[in-house]
């Protein structure tokens, strides 16, 4: 048995459908605030085991006798603008810690959500070598929950056999239509577009950065779910530990932009605007994953989707004709 916690979101719901198109039907476990139904197409018409709510899954979980194969613990508060750091220790931070106590006791094995966002404003570079992780300085209080969490696994003597903290950098793709203002670029840029013909970029609001030309590692939930892949084939290969979930290669919003029109067959129309000042300071202007830990010791060889690729293939197949994945 398989337990997907996150299930409704944007990330999980695509870990579904794949667990689905591998043959995982009837032994997977979903975990998720269900009561959010506006998330419900997200995960219709695909096979689970059981739905347990949020909630009570925490109890179900240290209490249940079934035998447990893996988690996939994608479950978390992602709104990075706000400032609630209370509901981010319970849901984020002592959420996890309960997980990870479990899956320790058990010896289950563990894959559970990170963020790049971790890294802050990039001074300590993107490597995700442990040694990093105490002088991070992320810049809000979502990305704090995330690094404490990491911190804390860290510092664990006693561990699963098997476990990856997924460092995800910019993910984009199918599923992400609920996230409003969360969504990607990508999402924001194609319906700006549809709406308008052109689409608003943020000036920059620092030196040394061009309007537009602010970066990203943008990498398509595709590519993701092939890593994901490549840990849940190879644990026995696999070292446990984080790891960066990127493409290794920073791409500008401008381009990401331009190649949004290419793929919806129109002529670019790019205006720049003001940053919102709620942002502002803690805006990251630049993240590219370090890629060689994933490469050399894990051993993951496979291409990554090109940043006009993914767009083209999120675009075509699915934003226009508003598909799921």
């Amino acid at each position: 048995m398989i337990i997907l916690t996150g299930v409704s979101g944007f990330i999980g719901s695509c870990v579904l459908t794949w667990l689905n198109e591998n043959g995982y039907f009837r032994d997977v476990v979903v975990v998720d605030d269900f009561y959010k139904t506006y998330k419900d197409k997200n995960f219709e018409n695909k096979a689970v085991r059981e739905f347990v709510h949020r909630d009570i899954f925490l109890q179900w979980f240290e209490t249940t006798t079934q035998h447990v194969d893996l988690v996939i613990h994608l479950g978390a508060r992602t709104d990075t603008t706000s400032t609630d750091t209370e509901i981010f220790d319970q849901l984020n931070l002592n959420y996890s810690k309960r997980i990870w106590t479990v899956c320790t006791q058990r010896n289950i094995p563990l894959i559970y959500a990170s963020s790049a966002a971790t890294y802050g404003d990039g001074q300590h570079g993107f490597s995700d070598s442990h040694d990093i992780v105490p002088k991070l300085q992320p810049l809000n209080a979502y990305a704090h929950s995330k690094n404490d969490f990491d911190a804390w696994v860290l510092k664990q003597e006693k561990k699963p056999d098997f476990w990856v903290g997924c460092k995800f950098f910019n993910v984009y793709g199918p599923n992400e239509y609920h996230k409003a203002r969360m969504a990607s670029v990508i999402f924001h840029t194609f319906h700006q577009i549809r709406s308008s013909g052109k689409m608003k970029l943020f000036k920059s609001h620092k030196e040394g950065y061009k309007n537009g030309q602010q970066k990203r590692d943008f990498i398509y939930v595709k590519d993701v779910l092939s890593i994901l892949q490549h840990f849940i084939n190879n644990q026995n290969s696999c070292p446990s530990g984080l790891y960066n979930f990127g493409t290794g290669l920073a791409r500008t919003f401008e381009d990401l932009a331009k190649s949004t029109f290419v793929a919806m067959n129109l002529k670019p129309a790019i205006e720049f605007i003001d940053m919102p000042e709620d942002i502002r300071e803690s805006y990251q202007y630049f993240t590219e994953a370090d890629m060689e830990k994933l490469k050399n010791e894990a051993k993951y060889t496979n291409t990554f989707y090109t940043l006009e690729e993914g767009i083209k293939d999120y675009v075509q197949n699915y934003l226009l004709p508003k598909k799921y994945f």
